[in-house]
């Protein structure tokens, strides 16, 4: 079967690093789903405002399959391995990947969902878009040995170079920018604190640096 895109995703993440590992880790990141063509009918999304949530399904377009059965998870310190259908690793089969995230509006003129808590980056293609249900999307009794809790964020600080531009930018830019660092953005054998990392958020290239006690931002700067 072959499938086409249904839509473009448009959001806060330029590039693959720094993306949280799972949809609603970052709540504060927000995107736009443009439908395209054939698609771009207000039609196909009637009724839409009828739901909180939505899945979308779509393709981990910057990630190829190398034909491997087991992959390394980060949260098992890239190392260990397990079957790719045991993992939500991004490299799989079919590059397909699913995510739940929050409506925020919907613009029928545009043909254009705004949601919230996503974890794609700029230009992944989405595949279908289905309403979350509750009654049977939420498992009250579901379990998971690998992967229990959320992991517990980082503490982030403010270095003076970067106070001042840091000052400069919106509450939620600022929680955006602290909240995708604190979800520790680094591969897990990364643990040298003198090497600088950079990052691209928004329009931001945003500079850090690993400490004792979590992560340090150095810089911020606009990309023109």
């Amino acid at each position: 079967m072959n499938i086409k895109p249904i839509a473009i995703i448009e959001g806060c993440y330029p590039e693959k690093f720094g993306i949280p590992r799972q949809a609603r880790l970052v709540t504060s990141a927000e995107a736009e789903i443009k439908l395209i063509p054939p698609y771009q009918s207000k039609d196909f999304l009637d009724g839409l405002e009828n739901y909180s949530h939505i899945w979308l399904i779509f393709g981990f377009h910057q990630n190829e399959w190398q034909g491997d059965a087991k992959v390394r998870p980060q949260r098992l310190g890239g190392n260990q391995k397990m079957g790719v259908f045991a993992t939500r690793s991004p490299y799989r089969p079919n590059g397909l990947g699913l995510s739940a995230v929050k409506i925020v509006s919907i613009d029928y003129d545009n043909v254009m969902i705004t949601v919230e808590g996503h974890d794609l980056v700029n230009g992944t293609p989405i595949y279908d878009i289905k309403p979350y249900i509750p009654f049977t999307d939420s498992i009250l009794d579901a379990e998971s040995q690998f992967a229990k809790e959320a992991p517990e964020n980082c503490r982030v600080s403010i270095h003076a170079s970067a106070q001042m531009a840091f000052n400069l930018l919106d509450e939620k830019a600022k929680d955006l920018i602290q909240s995708v660092i604190a979800q520790n953005p680094l591969p897990p054998y990364h643990q040298n604190l003198d090497r600088i990392y950079g990052i691209a958020i928004l329009d931001l290239n945003v500079r850090f640096k690993r400490n004792q006690h979590g992560f340090e931002i150095l810089e911020i700067h606009r990309n023109f």
